[in-house]
């Protein structure tokens, strides 16, 4: 069954999970303002599903149980799916700026593939248990946070070494009915306004850290289960054109004594394979990130190319602006084109679901990270001040001053003064405020930093292949 956005927003009523923001316990979630520009961000991934034009690329026929599912819950069974995978990122993200839902797709694919794995290798259970909690996600078209993060403590520590020993999420107990669980996730995207928190294992362990090889599913208001969040994008700002109504939150997830049963357990001390889990996620989750900040790029290129038509410069005619707009094509699309080869090249696993190809899942998230900085101080110098320096939307309604200052600050005859304010406000709210802050340090952290995408393509590149044609070639 498809959710109606409505339906969703109803869903978040039906539940109760405890969440604080700024020291304040939130009574309703969906009723939230601080939180009402995630809701609506997540909103828009229902109501994409359900328009004809986008049928296509935001469902799928799920292979588990031959029903109609919503992309983010499917799993990838061809090359296409990975394709249309990234198109529907780019699509949610180009609309809302960050859709956060698509994690959970990475974490699902990434199960998939791991529980079958770890059966075969320890004659568990989990990949039966693992498809029984996936068609419920599917049927009831639920919206599932990602808790991979810890907190982590001492770096140079492993975590059965660290100080105190909750510094990373443990099994703290373990009977015939489940398991139970201590610690914190850290930075969960997107976590107040879900149904249900899949936890990973944030790094390969040892023997020694077996109790920290852990994943599981809970409901967001299971008992023992604590969300501390920051507010969604910058709700009730009137220069906040994109972020006040569409926005992200992040929360760390306090799990206190947590017990969680064996029927929503995917991996409990199998510490072999805890490695395995985190990259399968790390490859999937890669590709999204590229389709998220191909989106966002699609606004940050024609924003800075309507500003600069507003203020008489035509972006094809004008060297400087012409020069400054190709670059920004150049970094989203050489980013955007490394995900699409990550997709055509991507590989079925012996579950049977198909996973990206990782050296170009990484190599184009390393060009979107370490580049957002460059992208923004392109549209930084085309947009010219103007871009913090614009009234807000009631100087401009203002019965005093609205009429001089929408007289003196229009540049083009034929562009209305408050259209050029518009998209200037939109670049500033991107890319110089808050949330542009924001953007910049998920853009180089969120789904990896640049030294673990620069590790992953020095793990997987084959580099000996290269060195024996070299050998070949000079005779050495």
């Amino acid at each position: 069954m498809l959710k109606t956005p409505e339906e969703y927003v109803q869903s978040l009523r039906e539940l109760d999970p405890v969440v604080y923001i700024r020291g304040k316990r939130i009574e309703s979630v969906p009723d939230e303002p601080l939180l009402e520009p995630g809701v609506n961000a997540v909103s828009v991934t229902y109501e994409f599903a359900l328009l004809p034009e986008y049928a296509d690329t935001m469902t799928a026929v799920s292979h588990v149980t031959g029903r109609k599912v919503n992309r983010l819950l499917h799993i990838n069974t061809s090359q296409n799916d990975l394709l249309k995978k990234l198109e529907m990122v780019r699509l949610l993200c180009r609309e809302t700026g960050c859709a956060q839902r698509y994690l959970c797709h990475d974490a699902l694919n990434a199960l998939y593939e791991t529980t079958h794995n770890v059966d075969l290798h320890f004659g568990t259970e989990y990949h039966v248990k693992f498809l029984t909690y996936l068609e419920y996600l599917q049927d009831a078209d639920l919206t599932a946070s990602v808790a991979m993060t810890d907190a982590k403590g001492d770096r140079s520590k492993r975590p059965h070494e660290q100080h105190d020993p909750d510094l990373y999420l443990r099994i703290v107990g373990r009977d015939d009915s489940g398991i139970t669980v201590r610690g914190i996730k850290a930075i969960v995207t997107g976590a107040p306004y879900t149904h249900e928190i899949i936890v990973l294992p944030t790094r390969s362990m040892t023997a020694e850290d077996q109790d920290y090889a852990v994943s599981f599913a809970v409901p967001i208001d299971t008992e023992g289960v604590e969300l501390v969040s920051r507010q969604a994008g910058r709700p009730g700002e009137s220069g906040a054109p994109l972020t006040s109504r569409y926005g992200q939150a992040t929360a760390q997830i306090l799990f206190d004594d947590v017990f969680v049963p064996w029927d929503r357990v995917f991996l409990a001390g199998e510490w072999e394979l805890a490695g395995s889990l985190t990259e399968s996620f790390a490859t999937h989750h890669r590709v999204s990130c590229i389709g998220a900040r191909a989106g966002l790029g699609d606004m940050l290129i024609g924003a800075s190319a309507a500003l600069s038509e507003a203020n008489g410069l035509d972006p094809e005619k004008t060297g400087h602006i012409r020069d400054k707009i190709a670059d920004l094509i150049k970094y989203v699309e050489s980013s955007y084109a490394c995900g699409v080869t990550a997709a055509v090249f991507g590989k079925e696993t012996r579950s049977g679901n198909f996973i990206p190809d990782p050296v170009y899942s990484n190599i184009g998230k390393l060009l979107q990270g370490t580049h957002i900085y460059e992208m923004f101080r392109i549209v930084h110098d085309t947009a010219g001040g103007i871009l913090v320096a614009s009234p807000y939307p009631e100087d401009i309604e203002s019965p005093p001053v609205g009429e001089r200052l929408a007289r003196y600050l229009q540049c083009r005859e034929d562009v209305p003064t408050d259209y050029r304010l518009s998209v200037a406000r939109l670049l500033e709210d991107i890319t110089a405020s808050y949330q542009g802050g924001w953007y910049s340090v998920i853009s180089i952290s969120g789904g990896g930093s640049p030294e673990a995408t620069r590790l992953q393509i020095m793990r997987k590149y084959d580099i000996d292949e290269r060195k024996s044609l070299a050998e070949k070639i000079s005779g050495a």
